[in-house]
């Protein structure tokens, strides 16, 4: 057994810096090293020893240079990651990079990094027997005088369990929200089908007497009706609109668009440039998100105004929906019930909702989910 494996992590860390600020003060002179100066650079790397023993024992580190190739790991990158110390000094993040992650979030870190700042986030990396764990990371760029970085130093947490654990949270979400929306339908179609039908029956047998004879409260009567059956046949819509399943989420989104408008009297422009449907998970996912954010429009903006749009782009569809009215910081607002839920439909079908909203300026959400 080597005198290393004898040793505990953190002996071995103390001694190899001792021998390196010994070898610090037998260099000094003597004449400027005076008993003062070298007690204070003794506890400075203590202190750094300290940290370094700390820092090595809870996370994953390692050293690049300004082109990314690793020049210092810790033991347990090298426990995390599979690879022994000679297999990962000289190569870059390639080696345990999983494929999760698109050019896009690549170049968007190293834009980060390469200009001097910190870069932080959850990367997806690949072990060297396969197993694939996350990391919650921070990138810090090191700069030399001139402001340009020499080299980075990545500081990692494993952060598997956790994404695993949301990921089974955002399963059971989904389908809570999908057995909601069979329940919608399926309470929309009795009402529709059933409720609707039997106030139908009943109008025509109130039309019929009052064809034979007048009746004051006969012909209140079927007032009363008629606007019965109107607001279940609202409440039916509602809940969910048939139109969304038979024939998708343009013909849908016209129709709650000319409702919206009549009710809230706020003008739609209302544009879409779609050639395909989308799944019908994803439709229900951007006409919820549309009705929640008209919604929000035509109790709070204070405009005549609204647009939505829908784009489709590189096997996702885009939805937008602005407005030029007050606007609010979201911080004081809150994220709010409606805001939450958005959100939400929008994880469930791997999508993405963005808000962005200033006081006086209008608010804009844009909503983008896989058409897939």
């Amino acid at each position: 057994m080597t005198e290393r494996e004898n040793k505990g992590r953190a002996e071995y860390h103390a001694e190899m810096l001792a021998a390196q600020v010994s070898g610090l003060l037998a260099g000094l002179d003597t004449g400027v090293a005076d008993a003062e100066y070298r007690e204070e650079l003794r506890r400075s790397l203590e202190q750094l020893a300290d940290v370094k023993f700390a820092l090595d024992e809870s996370a994953i580190v390692a050293i690049t240079d300004r082109r990314g190739r690793i020049r210092y790991v810790n033991d347990k990158f090298c426990e995390i990651s599979g690879y022994v110390r000679e297999e990962l000094i000289g190569q870059d993040h390639r080696l345990v990079n999983s494929g999760h992650h698109g050019k896009a979030f690549m170049k968007e870190l190293w834009a980060t990094i390469s200009s001097g700042k910190v870069w932080r986030g959850e990367i997806k990396n690949r072990a060297k027997n396969g197993r694939e764990y996350w990391v919650d990371t921070t990138i810090v760029p090191f700069v030399d005088g001139e402001g340009s970085p020499y080299q980075y130093l990545a500081i990692r947490h494993e952060v598997t369990r956790l994404k695993e654990t949301e990921a089974e949270l955002q399963s059971m979400l989904a389908q809570m929200m999908q057995i909601q929306e069979e329940e919608r339908r399926r309470f929309s179609r009795d009402l529709h089908d059933g409720i609707g039908q039997s106030l139908f029956f009943f109008k025509i047998t109130i039309d019929r007497l009052l064809a034979e004879r007048e009746d004051e409260g006969l012909a209140m009567l079927g007032k009363q009706v008629s606007q019965l059956m109107s607001e279940v046949r609202g409440l039916a819509w509602e809940m969910r609109p048939s139109v969304l399943d038979d024939l998708g989420i343009v013909p849908a989104l016209r129709t709650y668009i000319e409702h919206f408008e009549s009710h809230y009297g706020i003008k739609v422009r209302f544009d879409c440039e779609l050639k395909r449907r989308p799944t019908l998970l994803a439709e229900t996912t951007i006409y919820r998100v549309v009705q929640e954010a008209l919604t929000n429009v035509g109790k709070y903006a204070g405009v005549s105004e609204a647009y939505v749009s829908l784009l489709e782009e590189d096997e996702h569809v885009r939805a937008v929906i602005r407005d030029e009215g007050i606007g609010f910081v979201r911080d004081s607002a809150g994220t709010g019930v409606g805001l939450f839920s958005m959100e939400e439909r929008a994880r469930a079908v791997s999508g993405e909702l963005k808000l962005k909203s200033e006081p006086g300026r209008g608010t804009t959400v844009s909503l983008n989910v896989p058409i897939a």
